[in-house]
């Protein structure tokens, strides 16, 4: 049998245990958990201060989420751009150039065109110039990039120059794309004679027009009314052969030029030739259905 002393001893120990058991429970208080930090990309969007813009792009110059972005590079740059922040854009693009990404040349084209459309051409072609420093190799990709980057700032002799001695230089091969960026620049700037012996001269070095060659030629031309002019004048450009030479050199015309050329045609005052050259080039239907001049129409059933 218990006797009172032990029972006062045990229910003693137990009020104890039970106060040590509080005090635990106490120093152990729930953690709050810590608020997640908002995305990169998110605080660019949203950041419409240029210098805090101009640090967060910065401060995130290695994170891949960013880089690899295209809008974000885009989006910011447009902005620095619009705040006339060039130091900005300068001190970023140029960050990006001396990192890892730099020798992709698919990333060097990215900052050239992002140079161009903030209008600092000069920095965008030395970028170009530069890539030997990054161990980027050029190849056409690179120097299209460049050459886009001069036809928009409408300097013909820089256009003339980095045409003629680049891709010897560094042994680059043009392509259709480098003829049609200049012959667009040319047309654009209502310069015709030239951009048509652009085609000319890079057809005998063996680069082979296509559909948007002749489609951005004959447009320039029917805006300027002077399709009468490429029928006159025969040495400059075989008008009555157009359909014929385009198959020749294995391009199917579409219907953007077939439209051009009928009504050039017409209001040059050759229905005859019209008729003869769209209709012998192609079956009487389709050219039904592609033109949409009622004269050729017309024509097609007599």
């Amino acid at each position: 049998m218990l006797s009172l002393r032990s029972v006062r001893r045990f229910f003693h120990y137990s009020a104890a245990v039970a106060s040590t058991g509080n005090c635990t429970a106490v120093s152990y208080p729930i953690m709050k958990q810590k608020p997640l930090e908002e995305p990169a990309l998110v605080k660019l969007k949203a950041e419409r201060d240029p210098e805090k813009l101009f640090n967060l792009f910065k401060a995130n110059a290695r994170n891949r989420l960013v880089i690899e972005n295209r809008f974000a590079f885009e989006d910011t740059v447009s902005r620095l751009a619009g705040a006339r922040r060039f130091d900005y854009i300068e001190e970023l693009l140029e960050q990006q150039k001396s990192l890892p990404q730099g020798r992709r040349e698919g990333f060097i084209v990215r900052i050239i065109m992002l140079y161009g459309k903030a209008g600092m051409a000069k920095h965008a072609i030395n970028t170009f110039y530069d890539m030997h420093f990054y161990k980027c190799r050029r190849t056409a990709k690179s120097f299209n990039a460049a050459l886009k980057v001069l036809a928009g700032s409408r300097d013909i002799a820089a256009i003339k120059t980095f045409l003629n001695e680049v891709p010897e230089k560094y042994d680059i091969e043009l392509d259709t794309y480098s003829m049609n960026i200049v012959i667009k620049a040319f047309c654009e700037m209502e310069i015709l004679d030239k951009a048509f012996s652009i085609m000319v001269q890079m057809e005998k070095l063996g680069i082979r027009a296509d559909v948007i060659t002749y489609t951005t030629l004959i447009a320039a031309f029917y805006r300027k009314n002077r399709i009468q002019y490429l029928v006159n004048r025969r040495q400059a450009w075989k008008a009555n052969d157009l359909m014929l030479s385009m198959e020749r050199v294995g391009v199917v015309p579409d219907e953007i030029t077939y439209n051009l050329v009928i009504k050039g045609f017409f209001q040059a005052g050759y229905p005859e030739m019209a008729k003869r050259e769209v209709f012998l080039s192609s079956d009487c239907k389709e050219c039904q259905k592609r033109c949409k001049d009622c004269n050729v129409k017309e024509g097609c059933n007599n």
